[in-house]
C-alpha cells in the first residue's frame, strides 16, 4: 500500500491507541498536519510549544496512556525542549514529533534548523532522527512502546520534512498488537520472589520502620495494594512530592512529604527510623538533603524498576529491581506477619501534634495553607489539583488532602514555573467531567497565561486559584533565609490586572483578602463547570513553613 511519511505517523500513532495530539504547526511539521483529518485523532493548538508538552504529560498522567506533542524545527522543537526534560525528571509516557529541515540540508545551518536529538539526547529515554521513510512504522511504534514501559519517559522522534511528505509502498502489518523487540531493552525486570524474604525478616524485627513512597508506586499503578500493605502492617509512611497520593493524605499512618520543604514529623521519621524501606523513589536531594546523615543507625531497603537509581545516590543494605507492583505483590503476601511497634507510632503523633494550627484570624490577607484545607474539605478531595512552582506548591503539597493517587500533579523533579496551567488542560481533556484546580502564583501564571486562549478556543474549562503577592515568593523566600533579606529580583511590579485579563477571555472571577471571605470564593469558585479565576491576596512574607509567624518573619 502507498503511504506518505506522515501517514506512516498517523497510522502508527492510532494504532498504539493515540486519540489526542497537542501541539503548535510550522513548515517542517506541515505534512503531518495536512492528513490528521484523515484519521481519528483530535490536534490541540496551543500557543506556546511548551505548553503542549506540559498538556500531554498530565494527560499521560491522568489516562496512563502515553501523551503526544508536537512542533516544527527549530524555536518550535527547542521549545519543548523544557517540556520534555520536566517529563524526564518526573518518569511520565511522553512522544514528541518534532519536524525537521529537509536531509539534504541537514548540517547546513538551514532556516530553522537545529540538532534536536543532540539537544535533547541527556533529557529523553530514547530519541530518534529519521533517515530512512520505511523506517517510520518501526520507529513509531518502538517509541510509544520505550516511552510507556519500564520506568517511562520521553521519546523524541524527528522527521525530516522530505521523509514526511514522500511516498513508498508500506508493508508494515500495522494491526500487529506484539511489543516490538529491541535489543538490550529489557523494560520488565522481574525480580524473584525469595529477594523479599530477607526485606520482610528486616521489617518483622524493625523498632522502628518506615517507608518513603515514591511516584513508582503510582505509576505502575500499584496504590491499591500499597494502601492494603499499610493496612495490614500498620508501617508509618512518608513520601516524596511525586509520592503524594500513593496513600490518602489523611490516612492516620501517614506523616506527610520529606525533604527541604517537607514537614517537620515526616522528616523527624525520616532520621529515626531504624529500618527504611525505599519504595519506587530515587533519593533526590530535594527528598534527602544530607545523605549521609540518614545512613546513621538504619538499615535501608531500596526497590525500584530502574537498577541505575540503586545505589546511586546512597549505599543501601538491601536492593531489588523490580516494579513497584510486583514488590507489593510479594510483600502482601507476607504483611501478616508485620506488626509495627505501637510506641513508634505514638512517638510519631507526638511529634505531629506540635504543629501550629493554621491562622483562621482575619487581617489583611488570606493564609493560603488554611484556604486550600477548606478546599479539601469541601471538595472531599475528589478533584484534580494542579500547580506551578514555587511557594503555591509547597502550601498544596502540605496543605491539601489528596485521597486519589494520580490527582495530585505537579513538576516535581524539574520544577517547571509555567508547567501547572497547561497540566491542568490536559488533565482536563483528559477527565472532562472531573473538576481540575489549577494552584498558581502571580509569577509562574506570568509564564503559561497565554493558554487561556487554548482553553477559550477548545472550551475546557478550568477552575484557577492564583496566589497574589506581588513576588516571586520562593527565592524572595531563599532570600530572607539565606541572603540577608537582601532583596533582588523578585519584586512582580508591572503585572496585570488578573481580573480584567480572564475577563477578555469570558472568564469570570472573585478576588479576596481575608480569611472570613473563603468560604464565600469558594462557593463562587466551585458553582459552576465553567472556568473561573479566584484571586487570593497573600502575605509576601509568607513563607513555606507551616506555623509561619509575621512578627518572626520581620524580625
Amino acid at each position: 500500500m502507498l503511504m506518505t511519511g506522515a501517514d506512516m505517523i498517523l497510522k502508527g500513532l492510532e494504532k498504539n491507541g493515540v486519540s489526542v495530539i497537542f501541539g503548535y504547526p510550522g513548515a517542517a511539521n506541515c505534512p503531518i498536519y495536512d492528513k490528521i483529518p484523515e484519521y481519528n485523532i483530535q490536534h490541540i493548538l496551543v500557543r506556546n510549544e511548551q505548553g503542549a508538552a506540559h498538556m500531554a504529560n498530565a494527560y499521560a498522567r491522568v489516562t496512563g496512556k502515553v501523551g503526544v506533542c508536537t512542533a516544527t524545527s527549530g524555536p518550535g522543537a527547542t521549545n519543548l525542549i523544557t517540556g520534555i526534560a520536566t517529563a524526564y525528571m518526573d518518569s511520565i509516557p511522553l512522544v514528541a514529533i518534532t519536524g525537521q529541515v529537509d536531509t539534504s540540508l541537514i548540517g547546513r545551518d538551514a532556516f530553522q534548523e537545529v540538532d534536536i536529538t543532540g539537544t535533547t539526547i541527556s533529557v529523553c529515554k530514547h530519541n530518534y532522527l529519521v533517515e530512512d521513510i520505511k523506517d517510520l512504522p518501526r520507529i513509531i511504534d518502538e517509541a510509544v512502546y520505550i516511552a510507556t514501559t519500564g520506568r517511562p519517559g520521553p521519546v523524541l522522534v524527528d522527521v525530516p520534512m522530505n521523509i514526511s511528505l514522500s511516498s513508498t509502498d508500506c508493508n508494515y502489518d500495522f494491526s500487529c498488537a506484539k511489543p516490538p523487540v529491541i535489543r538490550g531493552y529489557n523494560p520488565e525486570p522481574v525480580a524473584d520472589k525469595s529477594e523479599f524474604d530477607e526485606i520482610v525478616t528486616l521489617l518483622k524485627t524493625a523498632k522502628r520502620p518506615l517507608i518513603l513512597s515514591g511516584g513508582g508506586i503510582i505509576l505502575s499503578k500499584a496504590s491499591d495494594a500499597f494502601r492494603n500493605f499499610i493496612k495490614t502492617s500498620k508501617i508509618p509512611v512518608v513520601s516524596t512530592m511525586t509520592g503524594i497520593g500513593s496513600i490518602e493524605t489523611d490516612n492516620r499512618l501517614y506523616y506527610g512529604m520529606v525533604g527541604s520543604h517537607g514537614v517537620r514529623v515526616a522528616n523527624y521519621a525520616l532520621n529515626k527510623s531504624d529500618v527504611l524501606l525505599v519504595l519506587g523513589a530515587r533519593l533526590g536531594d530535594r527528598a534527602v538533603a544530607h545523605l549521609t546523615n540518614l545512613k546513621t543507625n538504619k538499615k535501608i531497603i531500596h526497590i525500584d524498576i530502574d537498577p541505575a537509581e540503586i545505589c546511586k545516590n546512597i549505599a543501601v543494605d538491601i536492593s531489588v529491581i523490580s516494579d513497584a507492583g510486583f514488590a507489593l505483590q510479594q510483600l502482601n503476601s507476607h504483611a501478616g506477619k508485620i506488626s509495627c511497634p505501637d510506641e513508634w507510632v505514638a512517638d510519631l503523633d507526638r511529634v505531629k501534634s506540635m504543629d501550629k494550627p493554621y491562622n483562621t484570624d482575619d487581617g489583611e490577607f488570606v493564609n493560603p495553607k488554611y484556604l486550600l484545607k477548606k478546599l479539601s474539605d469541601r471538595t472531599n478531595s475528589d478533584v484534580i489539583i494542579t500547580t506551578e512552582v514555587g511557594q503555591n506548591q509547597i502550601w498544596t503539597a502540605n496543605a491539601f488532602t489528596v485521597k486519589n493517587a494520580g490527582s495530585f500533579i505537579t513538576s516535581a523533579g524539574f520544577g517547571t514555573m509555567g508547567y501547572g496551567l497547561p497540566a491542568a488542560i490536559g488533565a482536563k481533556f483528559a477527565a472532562p467531567d472531573k473538576t481540575v484546580i489549577a494552584v498558581m502564583g502571580d509569577g509562574s501564571f506570568q509564564m503559561d497565561m497565554c493558554e487561556l486562549g487554548t482553553m477559550s478556543q477548545w472550551g475546557i474549562n478550568v477552575k484557577m486559584i492564583l496566589f497574589k503577592n506581588n513576588r516571586l515568593g520562593m527565592v524572595r523566600e531563599l532570600q530572607w533565609s539565606a541572603y540577608k533579606s537582601n532583596y533582588s529580583g523578585v519584586f512582580l511590579d508591572g503585572s496585570p490586572d488578573f481580573a480584567k485579563l480572564v475577563d477578555a477571555y469570558g472568564i469570570k472571577s472573585k478576588c479576596i483578602s481575608k480569611n472570613s471571605e473563603i468560604d464565600s470564593a469558594i462557593d463562587a469558585l466551585l458553582s459552576d463547570d465553567k472556568s473561573f479565576l479566584l484571586i487570593v491576596n497573600t502575605d509576601p512574607l509568607e513563607t513555606c513553613q507551616v506555623g509561619f509567624d509575621r512578627k518572626e518573619h520581620e524580625k
